[in-house]
């Protein structure tokens, strides 16, 4: 996260790479690099100095330039060989789930709900709602009964933010929005002319959990939702925030009711996605795609520009630019219509009568 950007969740305390070492049962693989500083976490694409990081497999191709950045790296011992010179290796058995108690450590409100923080009073100029004192409201904004806009956040010129609509804290809501009834927006920044219907709920934590001795454990969602300009997002549709690095909808695209998008999805401009569709975490949707209503994605792939996928299609693998994809699991226009006559002069044949012999 750049560090002009608003701060929606604060470090617990800073430490240094022998101490997380010790916190998570790790060995550090050069002692003299213990006393490298940890202020915050960060992902392998987006390696920042001063954070921890953790590689869990190695993938063909992958570039871990950027680990020479951050100050230290969890991993197994066998991947120490494939990290550059640079940050503290630490090895651990299970990367992740160490990396996750690292986090849930250092920013314990990074689990669950944003607060919503009215700590300076009420603004005097919108005595029906509840807006903080400390919240920046440009002149000719709307703020309708009930609703609650937290410490530090901003209002855009001629936004309407409707009854019982929740901003949280630090969110950011541009110039000639509209905000329905009952939306919650946390962990959100939000361009201009976008229009967020009733009962959205954006910026809340996305689904990470991660096998441990006591079960399920959380992983810490520490990202954000980015949201351009001149987006709709339909009636209680879901956006997570991201996990590391951020959720982002781009400029222009329009979103039904009732769609899930989970954390990490970075989704491009103009693009149009019907209502009950999914796009799991870490989805890369290019610009000008099309989605049917109950398409669901895959985690982790990636969907090129100006590609269509038709109502209720599995998507289980990357699709390149400009296609057309429909079925259960995906597959181009063509390969499903020529399978779908097959079956079909199949089951006529079966419905045929037989001749006597």
């Amino acid at each position: 996260m750049h560090s002009d950007a608003p701060q929606f969740l604060k470090i617990s305390e800073t430490l240094n790479a022998r101490a997380i070492a010790q916190m998570c049962d790790g060995r550090l693989a050069d002692d003299a690099l213990g006393d490298n500083a940890i202020d915050g976490l960060s992902s392998v694409s987006d390696a920042r100095p001063g954070t921890l990081v953790y590689v869990q497999k190695l993938v063909a191709g992958a570039d871990l330039s950027r680990l020479a950045h951050a100050a230290a790296v969890l991993c197994t011992e066998d991947k120490f060989g494939s990290i550059p010179e640079g940050p503290a290796k630490i090895a651990v058995r299970a990367p992740q789930a160490a990396f996750a108690r690292i986090g849930r450590h250092l920013y314990p409100d990074s689990i669950g709900p944003s607060r919503v923080t009215v700590s300076e009073g009420c603004h005097p100029e919108y005595p029906d709602a509840r807006v903080s004192a400390l919240a920046v409201i440009e002149s000719g904004a709307v703020i309708e009964a009930g609703a609650v806009v937290g410490d530090h956040a901003a209002v855009g010129r001629n936004t309407v933010i409707g009854a019982n609509a929740v901003i949280a804290d630090h969110c950011q809501i541009g110039r000639d929005c509209h905000i329905g009834a009952g939306a919650v927006i946390q962990y959100a920044l939000i361009g201009n002319g976008v229009l967020v219907h009733g009962g959205a709920q954006i910026g809340q934590d996305g689904f990470g959990f991660i096998p441990g001795a006591g079960g399920l454990e959380k992983m810490p969602q520490l990202g954000r939702v980015i949201i351009q300009d001149r987006v709709e997002i339909g009636a209680n549709t879901t956006i997570d925030r991201g996990t590391l690095d951020d959720t982002v909808i781009g400029e222009g695209t329009k979103i039904d009711n009732l769609v899930q998008i989970a954390h990490n999805v970075v989704i491009g401009r103009n693009c149009v996605i019907a209502g009950h569709a999914g796009l799991s975490g870490s989805v890369t949707l290019g610009d000008g795609c099309m989605l049917g209503g109950r398409a669901g994605i895959a985690d982790h792939l990636t969907i090129g520009s100006n590609v269509q996928i038709a109502a209720a299609s599995g998507v289980m693998h990357d699709i390149p630019d400009n296609e057309r994809w429909a079925g259960v699991p995906a597959m181009p226009f063509k390969d499903f219509f020529r399978q779908t006559a097959k079956l079909r002069k199949l089951a006529l044949a079966d419905k045929k009568p037989k001749r006597d012999e």
